[in-house]
This record gives structure tokens, C-alpha cells and sequence, in this order.
């Protein structure tokens, strides 16, 4: 017996758009898929992992890497064999497929960050179904670095929305957010200082938009931590949501006691 399910909706995008044209390779960082998922498994949760297509999301390269477990090989390859070879990391479904089964039987929603989610989560049609019936429900709903992002997914016109953020047009993303289950909540994201970071080393290239400016221009009211790439979580309501790869801990102990109360509560 399991104290519940957890839904992890992971990506399948591999690269992201530059403002010179071109795109860089990305994926989901494998610190911030692992942790979390070990964590929630180690508490007595099951892991039922999702992606759009149904395929197994891409690790990006720059997360594979013991600096990303507090510089701790061991622990490192703990997390490369979990995830090369863990049932919960290869019996993966489709978003739409979880909806059609029913998304009651799940306790919470966990969302792994890295680039990827920005490409195609935060618009993702599916994934916006399961984030209201999370909302709606007032379940645990748990988003890591630039994971956050993808809560974009539960407006009605979640495209449009990420489409005028990439032209620059914020006044009409904002437009596009209007009805938005989140507005008002608090929350954390990777910072713009963060990302300048990330864009000079591992892109190469400036994003078509910063994840803070998206979440505000949505109505979130987003913080982030003054000191680069501390560990930082936000909590507010069932949203909870870290800014960082080095927030992973941190989110994971914050979602599992989050899930712990929500099925005492029952």
C-alpha cells in the first residue's frame, strides 16, 4: 500500500528559440526530476511520470553532472541509474491518456524544470486540464526552477499568451491571461539574473522572454532570491515552487509534507 500517487508531468522539448533566430539544445535537468521523485518514493508515494507525447523526456547534458548533487559523485550516479532504469522513469504514459483515466485518484502534480517546460509545457493543452483539476481540488501541485513556467498551461489561451510574450507584446500576454486559475498567487522561478547566467554559458544566445516577466505578466506575484542559485521555495496555497536547481530538497521536503497533510485531511 502507497499513500497515494503523485503525477510528474515531464517534457519532450530539446531545444529552445533564440532572439538571433536560432535555438539551443536543452531538456529537463536530471537533479530536479530525481530528487524530487526519490524523495516522494522514499515517503511512501507512488510516481506516475507524463509527457505529452508519451515519450521519455530528454536529460540536458549541462544537469548531468555531480555539481548539480552538491558536488557528491555518489549521489550522482545514484540519480543516472534511477532514472535509466527505475519502472517509474520508463513506464511513461501521455498527458491526455492520465486525463482520460481520471485524474482523482491522483494526491499531486510535480513539474521538473530545465529549459524544456518553457518550449512546451507552459502551452501545453493537456497539461492545462490537469492543472485546474489540481487547482480546482486544492491539491499539492509542486513546479521546480523553470518548471513554474509551465503553470502558464492552465489559461484558456495558454498559445496566444506565450506567443505575444516571444513577439514582446507583454500588455497583450496579459490580455491573454485573463480568467487565470493562479493570478495573485505568490510565487519563485528562475530569476533574470539566473537565466543571463545560463543564456552566456549554456545557450550561447538570449531567450525570447525571462520566466519572472511571463509569471507577472500572467498575474503571479513572483520573488526570487537575491543570491544567484540559493535555494529558494515559495508556498502558497497548494502552489509550491522553487527557483532553482539547488532548491531541489528544499521543494521535494516542502511537497512531501504538503501531501503528508492533504491525505491526513483525507
Amino acid at each position: 500500500m502507497t499513500k497515494g500517487t503523485v503525477l510528474v508531468a515531464g517534457s519532450n522539448a530539446t531545444r529552445i528559440e533564440l532572439q538571433d533566430g536560432g535555438s539551443a539544445a536543452i531538456g529537463q535537468y536530471l537533479n530536479e526530476t530525481v530528487v524530487p521523485a526519490t524523495a516522494l518514493i522514499a515517503a511512501g508515494y507512488e510516481v506516475v511520470l507524463a509527457t505529452p507525447d508519451g515519450t521519455k523526456p530528454h536529460i540536458d547534458e549541462a544537469s548531468d553532472s555531480a555539481q548539480h548533487f552538491g558536488g557528491d559523485e555518489a549521489a550522482h550516479e545514484r540519480a543516472q541509474r534511477f532514472y535509466a532504469a527505475d519502472p517509474s522513469m520508463n513506464e511513461v504514459r501521455t498527458l491526455r491518456s492520465v486525463i482520460e483515466d481520471g485524474l482523482d485518484g491522483y494526491a499531486g502534480l510535480f513539474v521538473p524544470g530545465g529549459h524544456a517546460p518553457v518550449v512546451d509545457l507552459m502551452q501545453d493543452v493537456a497539461l492545462g486540464t490537469i492543472l485546474r483539476h489540481f487547482h480546482k481540488a486544492g491539491k499539492p501541485t509542486a513546479l521546480l526552477c523553470h518548471g513554474p513556467v509551465a503553470i502558464v498551461a492552465a489559461m484558456p489561451r495558454a498559445r496566444e499568451f506565450r506567443a505575444a510574450l516571444a513577439a514582446g507584446d507583454k500588455v497583450g500576454a496579459a490580455g491573454y491571461a485573463r480568467g487565470w486559475a493562479y493570478a495573485g498567487y505568490r510565487m519563485t522561478v528562475f530569476s533574470s539574473a539566473e537565466e543571463r547566467i545560463a543564456e552566456d554559458a549554456l545557450l550561447h544566445g538570449r531567450l525570447l522572454f525571462d520566466m519572472p516577466g511571463a509569471l507577472q505578466a500572467a498575474g503571479g506575484r513572483v520573488t526570487t532570491h537575491p543570491v544567484d542559485f540559493a535555494p529558494h521555495v515559495v508556498v502558497d496555497r497548494e502552489l509550491i515552487t522553487g527557483q532553482n536547481p539547488g532548491s531541489d530538497h528544499q521543494l521535494a521536503a516542502r511537497l512531501v509534507e504538503a501531501l503528508d497533510r492533504s491525505v491526513a485531511d483525507g
